[in-house]
């Protein structure tokens, strides 16, 4: 399924995405979700997670502020989507930074997520490398990534999206690289947190490669056409929220993609 056939059944379908996010990216993951055509559900107690999986389209689980009693619900809730062969999305936010971090990210991988998404940094340190990140920011190149993700995703059966200046995905054998954005966006917190969230209301409608690039190719239209038209985190924000929910069938270049 090529990008604008995904947008096309993203607004169509309108599907119901689980988010276990950060308090930081609720609402910016919220309203992405909603601009670009899902339904997002922010749901995180301990209590009614695995009953409420079900019933989405997807799951995404991003361990940004990570607690006990959120760890505890997303590995409820990856389990039951599991069970109900729904696919979920792993985002390991600065899993390197502390043991309890790092832990919590190879107990929710060994649980088997669809999808990794990560910067650079986050992705050569969850394959087992030594990478450069400081906090939730990338200290490594994109490029110096691509060795560990396509490894990770052939030892998880997964696939590994890299986010940065130019995005890399892949499921171990194919491999796709993607252009666009803005300089601006890394000055707007919990854009990726954003991101991940978006690449699971795709997950929910297409096969999950081709939706985890249709993810990123509409992230980074909208990034390109909003950071033209404004000069600042503030306004960028507003106008990229904006762009995201104008853009339509046919609006994704498919020239963003390249095969690598």
């Amino acid at each position: 399924m090529q990008p604008n056939a995904a947008l096309d059944a993203l607004r169509t379908q309108s599907p119901l995405v689980h988010c276990i996010t950060n308090y930081v990216a609720m609402n910016i993951a919220a309203n992405v979700t909603l601009a670009a055509g899902a339904s997002p559900a922010m749901i995180h107690a301990p209590e009614e997670v695995a009953d409420f999986t079900p019933i989405a389209g997807a799951l995404t689980i991003n361990i940004g502020t990570l607690s006990t009693p959120w760890l505890e619900s997303m590995k409820a809730a990856a389990v039951a989507a599991n069970v109900a062969k729904m696919p979920w999305v792993l985002d390991p936010v600065a899993h390197f930074a502390t043991p309890y971090r790092a832990k919590a990210a190879l107990d929710l991988l060994a649980i088997k997520p669809s999808i990794v998404r990560g910067n650079a940094s986050e992705i050569i340190a969850l394959a087992g490398g030594a990478g450069s990140g400081k906090g939730a920011d990338s200290g490594d190149r994109v490029s110096d990534a691509q060795r560990s993700a396509r490894a990770l995703a052939v030892r998880h059966d997964c696939i590994v999206a890299v986010s940065g200046p130019v995005d890399f995905i892949t499921d171990g054998k194919r491999s796709a690289s993607i252009t666009g954005g803005s300089d601006i966006m890394p000055t707007v917190t919990a854009l990726g947190c954003a991101l991940t969230a978006l690449v699971g209301a795709y997950a929910a409608i297409a096969p999950r490669f081709e939706a985890t690039i249709a993810a990123f190719v509409h992230f980074a239209e909208a990034g390109e056409r909003a950071g033209a038209e404004t000069s600042g985190p503030g306004s960028f924000s507003v106008a990229f929220l904006d762009t995201l929910h104008a853009l339509q069938t046919g609006d994704l270049l498919e020239t963003r993609m390249s095969w690598n």
